[in-house]
C-alpha cells in the first residue's frame, strides 16, 4: 500500500441499512475462511439471511473454529466450485435469495452459472460491474464501471453499463445521478476512438435510452470530477466536475482507476454486478473486511429495491 490511512465504511451506507429488513442471499463458496467471516459480519449485522453453499463438513468444521453458531441457516453441500456457483445461482432464481454472493469460487464458474441461458439470472440487460468508490474522511461517492466484466464495450452495451449504474444510485439514494462518459479528451475526434463512443452513448442517453440520470461526454478524468478544472477548460455542462458515476471506455482504464485511488487513497472499493435478476457481491481475496462489508451492504439495500 503506498497509503498508511485505514479504510473506511461510508457512514452513509451504515445510515442506510439500519432499517433495512434482512435479505436472503446465497453465497456461492463459503467453504473458506475468509467467505464465511464476510457472511458472518453481514449476518450478524442484521444486513442478511446467507444460504451457505459449499462442501458441507467444512464450512460446519470453519463455523465452530470462528465460533458461528449456524443454527436455523440454511447450508447447502455442494461438490466443487462449479457446483457451489449452479446451486447457489439456482436458490436465486428460485426466488429463495435476492442476492449473490461470491465466495471461494472462481469468477468465470460463478458467472458461467449467472449467465446460462436456461439455469442463470439473465435479464434483457447485459451483466456489468460497478465499483463503489469512497475516500476516508469524504462523503463523495464515485461509481466506477465498468472495470472487471465488460473489457471493451461498445455503444449499446456502454447504455447498459450506464443504466446497470444508474439503477444502483438509484437504490442508495441518488435519484438523478450525473454520469461522466470517459476518454482522454473532452472533444470527439477519430483519433480517439473512445471520444466518438462516447460522443455517440452521450447522445443515445439524452435521447431517451437512459433515464433517471444525466449523461454527458466525453470527458477526460479531471474534467469529471473537478469543477476547478472544467471551469479552467470552459465546459458548459451538468456533468463538469459533478459526476457521480465515471463511465470508462474500457476494462484497462477502470481497473487502473479503481487500483490507484485504493492503493494511493486508502479508498474502498466495493463491488457488485448488476444486471442479473438479482445484485451480486464480487469481491477479490485481495479486499479488506470494509470492502467486502460494505458490498454485502450495497447489495441488500439494491435487493430491497428490486
Amino acid at each position: 500500500m503506498l497509503s498508511d490511512v485505514p479504510f473506511e465504511i461510508p457512514s452513509y451506507l451504515l445510515d442506510l441499512s439500519r432499517e433495512l429488513e434482512r435479505q436472503p442471499m446465497s453465497v456461492a463458496g463459503a467453504d473458506n475462511p475468509v467467505a464465511l467471516e464476510s457472511a458472518r459480519q453481514a449476518a450478524e449485522a442484521g444486513l442478511i439471511d446467507p444460504v451457505l453453499v459449499g462442501d458441507r463438513d467444512t464450512i460446519l468444521a470453519i463455523a465452530k473454529d470462528i465460533g458461528w453458531d449456524l443454527s436455523g441457516i440454511r447450508v447447502e453441500h455442494a461438490a466443487d466450485e462449479r457446483d457451489a456457483a449452479r446451486r447457489a445461482v439456482a436458490i436465486a432464481k428460485a426466488g429463495e435469495a435476492a442476492a449473490l454472493m461470491k465466495g471461494h469460487v472462481h469468477t468465470d464458474a460463478l458467472m458461467a452459472a449467472v449467465v446460462n441461458r436456461e439455469d442463470g439470472l439473465r435479464t434483457g440487460r447485459r451483466l456489468s460491474h460497478i465499483f463503489h468508490m469512497t475516500v476516508p474522511g469524504s462523503d463523495r461517492v464515485l461509481m466506477i464501471t465498468d472495470g472487471a466484466v465488460n473489457v471493451a464495450p461498445d455503444a449499446g452495451m456502454k447504455l447498459d453499463i450506464v443504466n446497470n449504474a444508474v439503477a444502483l444510485a438509484h437504490a442508495l439514494g441518488n435519484d438523478h445521478p450525473k454520469v461522466a462518459l470517459l476518454s482522454g479528451t473532452e472533444n470527439p475526434i477519430k483519433a480517439m476512438p473512445s471520444s466518438i463512443l462516447a460522443d455517440e452513448v452521450a447522445k443515445r442517453a439524452q435521447n431517451g435510452e437512459v433515464t433517471g440520470a444525466t449523461v454527458d461526454g466525453p470527458f477526460g478524468f479531471d474534467n469529471a470530477v473537478s469543477p476547478d478544472a472544467a471551469k479552467l477548460k470552459g465546459i458548459d455542462s451538468p456533468v463538469a466536475g459533478q459526476a457521480d458515476i465515471l463511465a470508462v471506455p474500457n476494462i484497462e482504464m477502470g481497473n487502473g482507476l479503481f487500483k490507484m485511488m485504493v492503493y494511493f487513497q486508502s479508498a474502498l472499493a466495493a463491488g457488485i454486478v448488476m444486471g442479473a435478476t438479482v445484485p451480486i457481491v464480487l469481491t477479490s481475496r485481495a479486499d479488506p473486511p470494509e470492502a467486502r462489508f460494505a458490498a454485502s451492504m450495497i447489495a441488500a439495500l439494491a435487493a430491497a429495491e428490486n
